[in-house]
Protein backbone atom coordinates (compact mmCIF):
# COMPACT_ATOMS: atom_id res chain seq x y z
CA UNK A 1 0.00 0.00 0.00
CA UNK A 2 1.15 3.54 -0.75
CA UNK A 3 -0.39 6.99 -0.61
CA UNK A 4 -1.49 6.75 -4.24
CA UNK A 5 -3.58 3.69 -3.34
CA UNK A 6 -5.31 5.74 -0.68
CA UNK A 7 -5.84 8.61 -3.13
CA UNK A 8 -7.49 6.20 -5.57
CA UNK A 9 -9.62 4.83 -2.74
CA UNK A 10 -10.69 8.36 -1.79
CA UNK A 11 -11.54 9.14 -5.43
CA UNK A 12 -13.80 6.09 -5.71
CA UNK A 13 -15.52 7.08 -2.46
CA UNK A 14 -16.06 10.62 -3.75
CA UNK A 15 -17.36 9.76 -7.22
CA UNK A 16 -19.17 6.55 -6.31
CA UNK A 17 -17.74 5.04 -9.48
CA UNK A 18 -14.55 3.24 -10.49
CA UNK A 19 -14.81 4.69 -14.00
CA UNK A 20 -15.19 8.32 -12.86
CA UNK A 21 -12.43 7.87 -10.28
CA UNK A 22 -10.09 6.56 -13.00
CA UNK A 23 -10.87 9.55 -15.21
CA UNK A 24 -10.29 12.00 -12.36
CA UNK A 25 -6.99 10.34 -11.41
CA UNK A 26 -5.78 10.04 -15.04
CA UNK A 27 -5.53 6.28 -15.01
CA UNK A 28 -7.51 3.30 -16.30
CA UNK A 29 -10.40 1.58 -14.56
CA UNK A 30 -8.59 -1.75 -14.36
CA UNK A 31 -5.80 -0.12 -12.34
CA UNK A 32 -8.30 1.40 -9.90
CA UNK A 33 -10.11 -1.92 -9.52
CA UNK A 34 -6.83 -3.76 -8.87
CA UNK A 35 -5.63 -1.19 -6.32
CA UNK A 36 -8.90 -1.29 -4.41
CA UNK A 37 -8.85 -5.09 -4.43
CA UNK A 38 -5.31 -5.01 -3.05
CA UNK A 39 -6.39 -2.65 -0.29
CA UNK A 40 -9.31 -4.91 0.62
CA UNK A 41 -6.97 -7.90 0.79
CA UNK A 42 -4.44 -5.96 2.87
CA UNK A 43 -7.07 -4.80 5.37
CA UNK A 44 -9.02 -8.03 5.24
CA UNK A 45 -12.30 -6.22 4.74
CA UNK A 46 -14.72 -5.21 1.99
CA UNK A 47 -14.38 -1.45 1.48
CA UNK A 48 -17.16 -0.90 -1.07
CA UNK A 49 -20.50 -2.42 -1.92
CA UNK A 50 -20.90 -2.64 -5.68
CA UNK A 51 -24.02 -2.80 -7.82
CA UNK A 52 -24.98 -1.82 -11.35
CA UNK A 53 -25.82 1.76 -10.43
CA UNK A 54 -23.22 2.95 -7.92
CA UNK A 55 -20.42 2.12 -5.53
CA UNK A 56 -20.83 2.92 -1.83
CA UNK A 57 -18.57 2.72 1.22
CA UNK A 58 -19.11 -0.14 3.64
CA UNK A 59 -18.81 0.57 7.40
CA UNK A 60 -15.19 -0.57 7.16
CA UNK A 61 -14.70 1.69 4.16
CA UNK A 62 -16.05 4.64 6.16
CA UNK A 63 -13.44 3.94 8.83
CA UNK A 64 -10.67 3.87 6.24
CA UNK A 65 -11.80 7.10 4.56
CA UNK A 66 -11.47 8.88 7.93
CA UNK A 67 -7.93 7.53 8.34
CA UNK A 68 -7.13 8.41 4.72
CA UNK A 69 -8.11 12.03 5.25
CA UNK A 70 -6.12 12.13 8.49
CA UNK A 71 -3.06 10.68 6.72
CA UNK A 72 -3.33 13.20 3.89
CA UNK A 73 -3.72 16.00 6.43
CA UNK A 74 -0.59 14.88 8.30
CA UNK A 75 1.37 14.63 5.05
CA UNK A 76 0.29 18.12 4.04
CA UNK A 77 1.34 19.46 7.42
CA UNK A 78 4.69 17.66 7.14
CA UNK A 79 5.36 19.15 3.71
CA UNK A 80 4.48 22.62 4.99
CA UNK A 81 6.66 22.22 8.09
CA UNK A 82 9.69 20.60 6.50
CA UNK A 83 9.54 22.78 3.41
CA UNK A 84 8.98 25.84 5.60
CA UNK A 85 6.39 27.07 3.14
CA UNK A 86 3.56 29.33 4.22
CA UNK A 87 1.71 28.80 0.95
CA UNK A 88 -1.74 27.28 1.47
CA UNK A 89 -2.70 24.99 -1.37
CA UNK A 90 -4.96 22.07 -2.17
CA UNK A 91 -8.43 21.31 -3.48
CA UNK A 92 -11.68 21.48 -1.52
CA UNK A 93 -15.18 20.39 -2.49
CA UNK A 94 -17.94 22.71 -1.28
CA UNK A 95 -21.70 22.27 -1.62
CA UNK A 96 -24.27 25.06 -2.02
CA UNK A 97 -27.94 25.62 -2.52
CA UNK A 98 -28.26 27.23 -5.94
CA UNK A 99 -29.64 30.44 -4.42
CA UNK A 100 -26.71 30.85 -2.06
CA UNK A 101 -24.21 29.98 -4.77
CA UNK A 102 -25.70 32.81 -6.84
CA UNK A 103 -25.33 35.28 -3.98
CA UNK A 104 -22.18 34.23 -2.14
CA UNK A 105 -20.30 32.02 -4.60
CA UNK A 106 -18.63 34.77 -6.69
CA UNK A 107 -17.67 36.72 -3.57
CA UNK A 108 -16.00 33.67 -2.00
CA UNK A 109 -14.21 32.72 -5.20
CA UNK A 110 -12.81 36.23 -5.61
CA UNK A 111 -11.68 36.53 -1.99
CA UNK A 112 -10.12 33.06 -1.98
CA UNK A 113 -8.29 33.81 -5.22
CA UNK A 114 -6.97 37.03 -3.69
CA UNK A 115 -5.86 35.62 -0.33
CA UNK A 116 -5.17 31.97 -1.15
CA UNK A 117 -4.48 31.75 -4.90
CA UNK A 118 -3.23 28.16 -4.78
CA UNK A 119 -6.45 26.72 -3.33
CA UNK A 120 -8.74 25.14 -5.91
CA UNK A 121 -12.52 25.11 -5.37
CA UNK A 122 -14.86 22.41 -6.63
CA UNK A 123 -18.45 23.64 -6.20
CA UNK A 124 -21.58 21.48 -6.27
CA UNK A 125 -25.16 22.71 -6.23
CA UNK A 126 -27.83 20.38 -4.82
CA UNK A 127 -30.81 20.13 -2.47
CA UNK A 128 -30.29 20.33 1.29
CA UNK A 129 -30.68 16.60 2.00
CA UNK A 130 -28.27 15.65 -0.75
CA UNK A 131 -25.64 18.13 0.48
CA UNK A 132 -25.87 16.80 4.04
CA UNK A 133 -25.56 13.23 2.80
CA UNK A 134 -22.50 14.07 0.71
CA UNK A 135 -20.74 15.72 3.67
CA UNK A 136 -21.55 12.74 5.89
CA UNK A 137 -20.29 10.36 3.21
CA UNK A 138 -17.05 12.30 2.63
CA UNK A 139 -18.00 13.36 -0.91
CA UNK A 140 -17.94 17.04 0.09
CA UNK A 141 -15.53 18.73 2.49
CA UNK A 142 -18.22 21.18 3.59
CA UNK A 143 -21.60 22.55 2.53
CA UNK A 144 -23.75 25.63 3.00
CA UNK A 145 -27.26 24.59 4.04
CA UNK A 146 -30.30 26.08 5.81
CA UNK A 147 -30.56 25.54 9.58
CA UNK A 148 -31.72 23.93 11.78
CA UNK A 149 -29.57 20.80 11.85
CA UNK A 150 -29.08 18.28 14.63
CA UNK A 151 -26.49 15.75 13.47
CA UNK A 152 -23.76 15.09 16.07
CA UNK A 153 -21.16 14.17 13.45
CA UNK A 154 -21.28 17.61 11.84
CA UNK A 155 -19.75 20.87 13.03
CA UNK A 156 -21.76 24.02 12.29
CA UNK A 157 -20.74 27.58 11.53
CA UNK A 158 -23.46 30.23 11.29
CA UNK A 159 -23.02 32.24 8.09
CA UNK A 160 -25.99 34.58 7.75
CA UNK A 161 -29.67 35.25 8.32
CA UNK A 162 -31.79 36.20 5.35
CA UNK A 163 -35.39 37.01 4.57
CA UNK A 164 -37.50 34.74 2.40
CA UNK A 165 -40.47 36.33 0.63
CA UNK A 166 -43.41 35.51 -1.61
CA UNK A 167 -42.64 36.57 -5.17
CA UNK A 168 -45.62 37.28 -7.44
CA UNK A 169 -46.27 38.98 -10.80
CA UNK A 170 -46.19 42.79 -10.69
CA UNK A 171 -49.96 43.09 -11.26
CA UNK A 172 -50.78 41.12 -8.09
CA UNK A 173 -52.76 43.49 -5.85
CA UNK A 174 -52.39 41.63 -2.56
CA UNK A 175 -52.14 38.13 -1.09
CA UNK A 176 -55.89 37.80 -0.53
CA UNK A 177 -56.51 38.28 -4.25
CA UNK A 178 -53.67 35.91 -5.08
CA UNK A 179 -55.03 33.10 -2.90
CA UNK A 180 -58.53 33.39 -4.39
CA UNK A 181 -57.32 32.41 -7.85
CA UNK A 182 -58.69 29.12 -9.16
CA UNK A 183 -56.66 27.18 -9.96
CA UNK A 184 -53.94 28.51 -7.66
CA UNK A 185 -50.65 28.19 -9.55
CA UNK A 186 -47.16 28.06 -8.07
CA UNK A 187 -43.66 27.85 -9.56
CA UNK A 188 -41.42 25.56 -7.49
CA UNK A 189 -38.15 23.69 -7.47
CA UNK A 190 -37.98 19.89 -7.13
CA UNK A 191 -39.01 18.05 -3.97
CA UNK A 192 -36.53 18.64 -1.16
CA UNK A 193 -36.15 22.36 -1.84
CA UNK A 194 -36.32 24.44 1.35
CA UNK A 195 -38.22 27.24 -0.45
CA UNK A 196 -40.82 24.80 -1.75
CA UNK A 197 -41.23 23.49 1.80
CA UNK A 198 -41.78 27.03 3.11
CA UNK A 199 -44.35 27.67 0.37
CA UNK A 200 -46.16 24.43 1.26
CA UNK A 201 -46.19 25.35 4.96
CA UNK A 202 -47.54 28.85 4.27
CA UNK A 203 -50.34 27.58 2.03
CA UNK A 204 -51.31 24.89 4.56
CA UNK A 205 -51.52 27.62 7.22
CA UNK A 206 -54.02 29.34 4.91
CA UNK A 207 -56.07 26.15 4.64
CA UNK A 208 -54.87 25.34 1.12
CA UNK A 209 -53.66 21.80 0.49
CA UNK A 210 -54.26 21.42 -3.24
CA UNK A 211 -52.75 23.71 -5.85
CA UNK A 212 -51.07 23.54 -9.25
CA UNK A 213 -47.26 23.23 -9.34
CA UNK A 214 -44.94 24.02 -12.24
CA UNK A 215 -41.50 22.60 -11.45
CA UNK A 216 -38.39 24.47 -12.65
CA UNK A 217 -34.74 23.65 -12.09
CA UNK A 218 -33.23 27.14 -12.07
CA UNK A 219 -33.78 30.48 -10.36
CA UNK A 220 -33.89 32.22 -13.74
CA UNK A 221 -36.63 29.88 -14.88
CA UNK A 222 -38.70 30.46 -11.74
CA UNK A 223 -38.39 34.24 -12.08
CA UNK A 224 -39.28 34.19 -15.79
CA UNK A 225 -42.42 32.12 -15.15
CA UNK A 226 -43.51 34.38 -12.28
CA UNK A 227 -42.96 37.52 -14.36
CA UNK A 228 -45.02 36.06 -17.20
CA UNK A 229 -47.97 35.65 -14.82
CA UNK A 230 -48.01 31.85 -14.72
CA UNK A 231 -47.79 31.64 -10.92
CA UNK A 232 -45.95 32.72 -7.77
CA UNK A 233 -43.21 31.30 -5.57
CA UNK A 234 -41.00 31.77 -2.51
CA UNK A 235 -37.40 32.99 -2.85
CA UNK A 236 -34.77 34.89 -0.84
CA UNK A 237 -35.50 38.61 -0.84
CA UNK A 238 -31.83 39.38 -1.51
CA UNK A 239 -31.91 37.37 -4.74
CA UNK A 240 -34.81 39.47 -6.03
CA UNK A 241 -33.45 42.86 -4.91
CA UNK A 242 -29.91 42.15 -6.13
CA UNK A 243 -30.50 40.49 -9.48
CA UNK A 244 -34.13 41.06 -10.43
CA UNK A 245 -34.99 44.50 -9.06
CA UNK A 246 -35.90 45.81 -12.51
CA UNK A 247 -38.21 42.93 -13.38
CA UNK A 248 -42.02 42.98 -13.28
CA UNK A 249 -42.27 41.34 -9.88
CA UNK A 250 -43.83 42.11 -6.52
CA UNK A 251 -42.77 40.69 -3.16
CA UNK A 252 -44.78 40.08 0.01
CA UNK A 253 -43.41 39.17 3.46
CA UNK A 254 -43.95 35.76 5.01
CA UNK A 255 -44.77 35.27 8.70
CA UNK A 256 -41.67 35.54 10.88
CA UNK A 257 -41.38 31.81 11.57
CA UNK A 258 -41.27 31.10 7.83
CA UNK A 259 -39.68 34.29 6.55
CA UNK A 260 -36.33 33.99 8.35
CA UNK A 261 -33.75 31.51 7.04
CA UNK A 262 -30.40 30.91 8.69
CA UNK A 263 -27.59 29.53 6.54
CA UNK A 264 -24.86 27.43 8.14
CA UNK A 265 -21.62 25.86 6.90
CA UNK A 266 -21.27 22.23 7.98
CA UNK A 267 -18.35 19.79 7.90
CA UNK A 268 -17.43 16.53 9.61
CA UNK A 269 -16.00 16.75 13.13
CA UNK A 270 -13.94 13.57 12.84
CA UNK A 271 -11.84 14.72 9.86
CA UNK A 272 -8.92 17.10 10.49
CA UNK A 273 -9.34 20.43 8.72
CA UNK A 274 -6.95 20.72 5.82
CA UNK A 275 -5.09 24.03 5.40
CA UNK A 276 -7.23 24.67 2.30
CA UNK A 277 -10.50 24.13 4.17
CA UNK A 278 -9.26 26.25 7.08
CA UNK A 279 -8.52 29.02 4.59
CA UNK A 280 -12.00 28.73 3.09
CA UNK A 281 -13.66 28.82 6.51
CA UNK A 282 -11.64 31.90 7.44
CA UNK A 283 -13.18 33.89 4.57
CA UNK A 284 -16.72 32.50 4.90
CA UNK A 285 -17.68 35.19 7.39
CA UNK A 286 -19.26 32.76 9.83
CA UNK A 287 -19.28 32.20 13.57
CA UNK A 288 -18.92 28.75 15.10
CA UNK A 289 -21.95 27.31 16.86
CA UNK A 290 -23.16 23.81 17.68
CA UNK A 291 -26.72 24.92 18.38
CA UNK A 292 -27.91 26.98 15.44
CA UNK A 293 -31.70 27.34 15.60
CA UNK A 294 -32.28 23.89 17.01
Amino acid sequence: MNTNDLNLFEAVAHYGSFTKAAEAMFTVQSNVTTRIKNLEEEFGALLFTRNNRKVELTPEGEKLIRYTKQINHILDEAKRSIGKSDIVKGQIKIGFLETMMTLKGPELVNELASKFPFVDLDFRSAMRASLISDVLNYKLDAAFIPAPLDIPELEQIKIKDEQVVIVAPADCENLDVLLKKNPLKTIVFDQGCVFRAKLDSWLVSKGIAEYHKTVMNSIEGVVNFIESGIGFSVLPEEIISTFYGNRNLKTFPLPKELGLMTTILVYRKDVPLSPALKAFISISGGTKSNNVDK
